[in-house]
């Protein structure tokens, strides 16, 4: 018989725990020690683990002691499933109810605030809106991000376009303004970056046979054109060397923008989506440059906070769903289990949106039959650090800080759009994408890590852009994703398995997440909530 290891034991004879081989060149081994720390406070904390635990072990729960119901329910208080419930009250539908088994809402959008400033602890930012995404151009509008048109072209309100200095790259020794590489890089490498960009620029505007852009957002947009789809089928990396590019810097720079994005690297990313990054983007606005970025102290917090205003009487949290069964009556029988209370209660619907995860789906539906395989699917972990600073200041800073060569993805700058002083205290927050090795193992290593192994990632890296800085440190709080965000792997967009995902089950299931349209940004949540929300009032 096979001999069979606990998850600790696997993690600790594999060496993941101990040092930071497991990330592969997303992370390495560092120095550093308790003594060094000892004057920084704070913890580690991620999603609710208890919460995943009882799903995950089919735990016997209580006998339900209440029962009613509700036209439509909603699964889910990330994006998706708060712009579902949006799109229904836009309707005139307000029968329904919207569970989260959080205490929080906004997903991997979620923010917090210390007595410094709000930061967030995901998504932090979104693009100017394509011209031709009017549903997001008309929440943009509710909302003041677009306060007005000027020529046909939105006006975005002056405090969420990113303030100046937005970006700069710690590279051979400097920092220089932007992060495509510039400073102490040969001619070679400067030309085939200036290559790389000219073929982008063709991409952005293509078309196919269909006359959509070859390249768009939401994706489900884009056209169906073979020719581009294609590109799905091989990974980024070597669409690129079969285009003869091979420089260092070039291939630095995508990397870190996929890791950005996507939480994996050129060489899991498909050609397709690597492409997107760039081309997909093309929002133009009468104040700003195109694709400029729009963003808040609390990150896409700001934007929950939008969508969640609407809810509040809808919105239930710390209440997790475990099964639906279907009733002989055609309706659904929903188990719900507030982890507050330590209860159990049941609800009868018409129907439900399911606008989670889809490992998560596959839990909660056990008899239902469905074509979609979710183990298709890969979820890139994440760490992200909150640091307060002391008399750190902000002469110099950037938005977004990058420092080349490093695991990480460097840090945004909270304070970056604020308007009022901290006294010379900041927080910035530093995003370490846990890439290189299988998700899976990556992810739990990441869950094996104690507080203290985590500052020993963290730390170094922010000493070495900021020679110094460790004595500034006041706080770290960690925060941990497990399941971070959708990777748009090779073949999972155009490969057939995210359409089987998004249809609905017997007229009754409906499903927004970002996992089905395979990359994770608000744009596509966004969509995804509105798509499920209409297929379910158009039955």
């Amino acid at each position: 018989m096979q001999q069979q290891f606990s998850r600790k034991g696997f993690l600790l004879r594999a060496g993941l725990v101990t040092t930071g081989i497991f990330l592969d060149g997303c992370a390495g081994k560092i120095s550093g020690g308790k003594e060094k720390y000892k004057h920084i406070g704070g913890k580690l904390n991620g999603p609710d683990a208890k919460a995943g635990h009882l799903l995950r072990g089919k735990t016997s729960f209580p006998a339900p002691c209440t029962a009613r119901s509700v036209d439509t329910l909603i699964i889910g208080a990330g994006i998706s499933g708060l712009s579902a419930g949006r799109w229904l009250k836009k309707q005139g539908f307000d029968n329904f109810e919207i569970l989260e088994l959080e205490n929080h809402v906004g997903g991997n959008a979620h923010s917090l605030k210390n007595n410094v400033s709000a930061y967030p602890l995901g998504a932090h930012y979104i693009t100017t809106a394509n011209n031709d995404d009017q549903e997001l151009i008309d929440f943009l509008e509710e909302v003041n991000v677009i306060t007005h048109f000027e020529n046909g072209l939105p006006f975005y309100n002056e405090y969420y376009l990113c303030f100046d200095p937005e970006e700069r790259l710690l590279i051979n020794g400097q920092w220089q303004e932007g992060l495509i590489p510039k400073f102490g890089i040969g001619t070679g490498d400067t030309q085939q970056l200036s290559l790389f960009f000219k073929l982008i620029g063709e991409l952005k505007s293509a078309r196919g046979n269909d006359g959509k852009y070859a390249f768009n957002i939401p994706v489900d947009r884009a056209s169906a054109d073979p020719k581009y789809r294609a590109l799905d089928q091989l990974s980024f990396k070597n669409y690129l060397l079969d285009k003869g590019f091979n420089s260092k810097y070039l291939f630095w720079y995508l990397d870190y923008c996929c890791k950005d994005d996507y939480g994996q690297k050129t060489d899991r990313i498909s050609a397709w989506a690597g492409i997107n990054y760039f081309a997909g983007h093309k929002g133009k606005a009468a104040n700003a440059e195109e694709s400029a970025v729009l963003t808040w102290p609390e990150g896409n917090g700001w934007l929950v906070g939008q969508l969640r205003t609407a809810l509040e009487a809808h919105i239930r949290t710390s209440c997790m769903v475990y099964e639906l069964l279907e009733n002989p009556d055609g309706r659904i029988i929903v188990g719900v289990f507030d982890l507050l209370k330590q209860t159990t209660s049941t609800l009868t619907v018409n129907k439900v949106i399911l606008a989670s995860p889809q490992f998560v789906n596959q839990r909660l539906l056990g008899s239902w039959k469905r074509e979609f395989d979710a183990g298709k699917v890969s979820y890139s972990p994440w760490m992200v650090a909150n640091v307060t600073l002391k008399n750190f200041g902000s002469a110099g800073l950037s938005w977004d800080n990058v420092p080349y060569g490093t695991p990480s993805v460097g840090y945004v700058y909270a304070g970056q759009q604020q308007v009022t002083s901290t006294e010379n205290d900041s927080v910035i927050t530093f995003y370490l994408p846990l890439c290189g090795r299988d998700p899976r193992v990556s992810r739990l290593a990441a869950y094996a890590r104690n507080y203290q192994q985590w500052l020993e990632l963290i730390v170094p890296e922010l000493e070495f852009m900021h020679p110094g800085i460790t004595d500034q440190i006041v706080n770290i709080d960690v925060w941990v994703w497990g399941h971070g965000m959708v990777s748009p792997t090779v073949n999972y967009l155009w490969g057939g398995e995210r359409e089987k995902g998004m249809r609905p089950l017997d007229d009754k299931v409906f499903f927004a997440h970002t996992d089905l349209s395979g990359i994770s940004l608000f744009e596509e949540a966004f969509h995804q909530g509105i798509r499920a929300a209409t297929e379910l009032l158009n039955l």
